[in-house]
């Protein structure tokens, strides 16, 4: 979906409106006033938030975040406050940066000023689909959905508390009012959730009470008199108690494997306040795939912005987050966020990305086109290909993203180093590790299989559909391309190192278990350099090249495998919906990623998370199911047995 930005205007009494639509962003009696008075009186905060230990807040149209800086602000002030705040808002033209940062300079005073700041440091590129962003120290997670409001709502998961309904006037725009969004407002409200609104218009009246909502007049603010609040009527209260899932009250993992997807899923959990057991063979960190020198992170583009597509993006975006989170943090992270080129394999894929680039109207601070004379300026290289750069992607050495997520995590990580996982079992509650002697590694009610290849060891991921592939990496001198400090693809990569190294690849090697570099396999990369910078090979002995081979692990559909474990002994009925599928109790993964691990890890670690605590989902219900590891026993079963993508 192309998203629009919103355009800003100022009436003749001061307040910003939308030009589009003919109305204001908030009352000309005081956008805080308005805030304070219709949502969080409106739903009872502070009050019902105090004591619990999340709380989950739905708003339709953040608009100008206002809302959410005054709640941010009475959460921050109130001494009962959850210690996990959690708000999703829907916006279908948010703002740009800059027009925000304008606003706040004119509306907001010295109280709100710093909240707003850091609201706008952490501002996502207008792209569509979901933005995960972290404020105050990891305690307040604001999920921004960008796109059109009730297709959106639809594809949600979670249980808010509280619901802000804070559109343009049902005059204007009838979209952010209608039936079909307010059902879906009743189906992601928790039991015991209110709704507010500052109109009180009948349409909104009867949609509200058609989707099963009581509606109540109350005073409203300044000079409009009257607003809506509410609730779920009793027998949908009862239907949402019947569906809400609870999360865990005993706190503690074991994650199986410490290479980028377990250390990311330890990282994420200990945030969260779990305490995590980092169950690995090897006695350190990123001994396996994940121990590469040097990988880039970019995003995907489709012409049609496929579940691939989106689902790339949305993950790249929240890395880029968590890197410079660590940064800031002085932890242990080697990268570079100079950005990455692509170049064209062709003339048709540059015209097909250029396509994708022009109908999904990304900003440039997201992804640019390249003609060949640009590209070969960045590059300090001729090339005779066009590209696209990714100004805010990087490359970063794999190891040392590892190694800073343990050390943000801290003690909450026991690390069970040099301890070979060979056997599960589940036994009153609690996942038992055992070693080959039958000796307990660790225990927990909840378990992480993220060991790539090897998670097919235990019987609880044997049927999964992985396949394991060969990789193999060059190592070059720095010297070679002394100017090179962005990262470069297009068949092969080419990535800067940390220690005077570049790190090209990679093979893409099937049906091959030979662990060590071979003359071909650099010969091979050798070529692959040729194709992205011309004459850079020339003088380079593929015989006399070091390097590293590392084996991927990817699924069927290059798609990876995140979420709850199916049970590999119920008996699936080809008609059910994913959901239905049996799974076993307090079992996960997060397997498959392929050549994607850098920048899957984070986003699946967090989605991860998010389904292990049920807590509100960082990213849409299809991309949810199009990772989900049950997929394939689905398919198979719609297939009468045959198992595949």
């Amino acid at each position: 979906m192309r998203i629009e930005p919103a355009g800003i205007a100022w009436s003749a009494t001061g307040v910003p409106s939308a030009p589009a639509y003919g109305d204001v962003y908030h009352s000309a009696d005081g956008a805080l006033g308005q805030a304070r008075h219709v949502f969080l009186h409106g739903t009872g905060l502070p009050a019902r938030w105090a004591g619990r230990e999340r709380f989950d807040i739905l708003e339709t149209g953040f608009g100008l975040g206002l809302n959410f800086l005054a709640t941010w602000q009475a959460w921050r002030a109130d001494t009962a406050r959850p210690a996990q705040l959690s708000y999703v808002a829907v916006e279908k033209h948010p703002c740009r940066r800059e027009d925000l940062q304008a606003i706040y300079a004119r509306l907001l005073g010295p109280e709100l000023a710093p909240l707003a700041a850091e609201l706008l440091r952490a501002w996502p590129p207008l792209t569509a689909g979901g933005h995960r962003i972290y404020l105050h120290r990891g305690q307040i997670a604001l999920t921004l959905f960008f796109g059109a409001a009730e297709p959106l709502l639809r594809k949600l998961t979670l249980q808010a508390g509280a619901l802000y309904l804070d559109g343009f006037a049902p005059s204007v725009n009838p979209d952010m009012w209608s039936p079909g969004l307010c059902k879906a407002l009743a189906r992601l409200a928790a039991p015991d959730a209110r709704y507010a609104t500052w109109s009180v218009a009948r349409p909104v009246r009867d949609a509200l009470a058609a989707a099963g909502f009581s509606v109540q007049k109350q005073p409203g603010f300044g000079h409009k008199g009257e607003m809506l609040a509410g609730g779920l009527l009793p027998r949908l209260q009862q239907l949402a108690a019947q569906h809400a899932v609870q999360p865990a009250r005993d706190r503690s993992a074991v994650v199986i494997g410490a290479g980028l997807a377990g250390c990311a899923i330890a990282q994420r959990l200990a945030a969260r306040g779990w305490e995590v057991s980092l169950v690995e063979r090897h006695a350190a960190v990123a001994q396996e795939a994940s121990g590469n020198l040097s990988g880039l992170a970019r995003p995907m583009l489709a012409l049609d912005d496929n579940l691939a597509a989106r689902f790339s993006r949305a993950a790249f975006l929240m890395l880029r987050r968590h890197l410079e989170a660590l940064a800031e943090q002085a932890l242990p992270l080697i990268w570079g966020g100079g950005g990455v080129l692509q170049l064209a394999q062709d003339a048709r894929q540059a015209a097909h990305q250029n396509a994708a680039i022009a109908r999904q109207g990304f900003p440039a601070e997201y992804v640019q086109c390249f003609d060949a004379a640009q590209a070969s300026a960045r590059l300090a290289w001729p090339v005779d290909l066009p590209g696209w750069f990714f100004p805010a992607a990087a490359w970063v050495h794999p190891p040392s993203l590892c190694a800073a997520n343990l050390a943000h995590a801290g003690a909450r990580i026991s690390q069970r180093f040099s301890h070979t996982a060979v056997s599960l079992h589940y036994d009153t509650g609690n996942w038992n590790v055992l070693d080959g002697d039958a000796k307990l590694i660790a225990a927990a009610p909840v378990l992480v299989l993220a060991s790539a290849y090897e998670a097919r060891n235990f019987a609880a991921a044997a049927a999964l559909p992985l396949k394991r592939i060969r990789g193999q990496v060059t190592h070059l001198p720095q010297s070679l391309l002394p100017h090179l400090d962005i990262g470069l693809c297009r068949e092969g990569y080419l990535a800067p190192g940390h220690d005077g190294r570049l790190c090209l690849g990679a093979s893409f090697d099937f049906d091959d278990d030979d662990t060590e570099p071979r003359a071909s396999g650099h010969a091979a990369n050798l070529a692959r350099l040729e194709r992205l910078l011309p004459g850079a090979s020339a003088g380079l002995d593929a015989a006399r090249l070091c390097g590293r081979v590392a084996f991927r692990t990817a699924s069927l559909d290059r798609m990876p495998l995140i979420g709850a474990l199916p049970d590999p002994q119920a008996v699936v009925n080809p008609g059910w919906q994913l959901r239905a599928l049996p799974r076993l109790p307090g079992a996960w993964c997060a397997l498959g990623y392929g050549a994607r691990g850098l920048v899957w890890n984070t986003l699946a670690a967090e989605l991860l998370a998010d389904q292990i605590e049920a807590a509100p989902c960082a990213i849409e219900t299809d991309l949810a199911a199009a990772v989900d590891p049950a997929r394939f026993a689905l398919r198979a079963a719609r297939r009468g047995g045959t198992d595949g993508a």
